[in-house]
């Protein structure tokens, strides 16, 4: 469960830092305004779930192997 726990944070993390880095790029570059729709929160907070979720089950899976 800790390695569970750990790697879904650092994978939570490391998605949040890759759409943070996108969506400043893509404002830097177009000078579009930030717009902060429920839709928007919904699918950006999915997408870190999903990246954290998918680190940690392959953490999971790879020291049930080892």
């Amino acid at each position: 469960m800790r390695t569970f726990v750990w790697w879904f944070g650092m994978g939570s993390l490391t998605t949040l830092s890759v759409l943070l880095v996108q969506g400043g790029v893509r404002d830097l570059v177009y000078g579009a305004p930030a717009s902060t729709t429920f839709e928007e929160i919904l699918s950006m907070s999915l997408t870190i779930f999903g990246g954290g979720l998918l680190a940690g089950c392959v953490a999971v899976i790879l020291n049930r192997l080892r």
